[in-house]
């Protein structure tokens, strides 16, 4: 019979215990929290008039105005290629000013040539990982969800998972994928009631879930021991520094 047992030797002699933040359910508390709706950006990837991932994305807000959440899409068009221009561009602006605003972020893209678009990516690349103390999306909930134009795939939001992942978000399990989208929206842009539908309700339903849980200790939930251990790094170093000019000024004058 196998026998499951804790290692004999439970120390961490590499790990600083200063800074290391265990876990507990008073951190994780909701009791007292923010109570204004979740606030949700919401980013598609065409820029065509009858664009399917725009419409799959209104029906979206739609549904998280429904449930209680503000919500704000922005408009790629006009959005210039990474790097092109400044980061000081109207569009690139308000895209970041969107994004610092958000709690919580749904993407969507169509699939083109086996992965998500150039509009879309380009959006994602405007948002930098770090500007100054702040990061742009780390923490925020996210969704993800696509548009095909033949048969279903799930291309489009795996990659959209890794950059989440990297852009340090919390995605959450659901996500959407409609097939065949040109026949799934009426001539009016309103999507047509079907299992795509109903999943696109479940994937909104628990993006607000996700968002009320985690909006409140999102500091908490992304908290880095490795950064932790930097700053207090830097800031020794920082004193050190400060330390060693003052003594060297006391030499340089010991009259002073």
């Amino acid at each position: 019979m196998t026998s499951y047992s804790s290692p004999a030797d439970l120390t961490l002699p590499i790990v600083d215990e200063t800074l290391l933040d265990t876990p507990t359910h008073n951190k994780l508390s909701l009791s007292v929290g923010a109570t204004h709706p979740p606030r949700i950006l919401l980013l598609y990837g065409s820029l065509r008039e009858r664009s399917y991932s725009r419409l799959l994305t209104e029906e979206a807000a739609r549904i998280l105005t429904r449930l209680g959440a503000e919500t704000r899409i922005f408009n790629p068009q006009g959005l210039p290629l990474p790097d092109s221009v400044p980061a000081d561009h109207p569009k690139v602006i308000e895209l970041r000013e969107l994004s610092n605003w958000s709690e919580g972020q749904v993407w969507c893209s169509p699939e083109r040539h086996g992965t998500l678009t150039g509009v879309f990516k380009s959006q994602i690349d405007w948002l930098p990982l770090e500007v100054g103390s702040v990061r742009p999306t780390q923490g925020r909930t996210l969704a993800v969800m696509q548009v095909s134009g033949g048969s279903q795939s799930f291309n489009a939001v795996n990659q959209m998972r890794v950059l989440g992942r990297w852009m340090r978000m919390v995605t959450i399990p659901n996500q959407s994928s409609v097939a065949k989208a040109f026949q799934e929206f009426d001539e009016a842009g309103r999507m047509k009631p079907s299992s795509y539908y109903d999943r696109v309700v479940d994937v909104m339903e628990e993006m607000v879930k996700f968002t009320l849980l985690t909006r409140d200790v999102s500091n908490h939930l992304t908290d880095r021991y490795s950064e932790r251990v930097e700053t207090a790094a830097e800031l020794s170093a920082r004193v050190n520094l400060s330390k060693a000019v003052d003594a060297k000024g006391q030499g340089a004058n010991p009259r002073q």
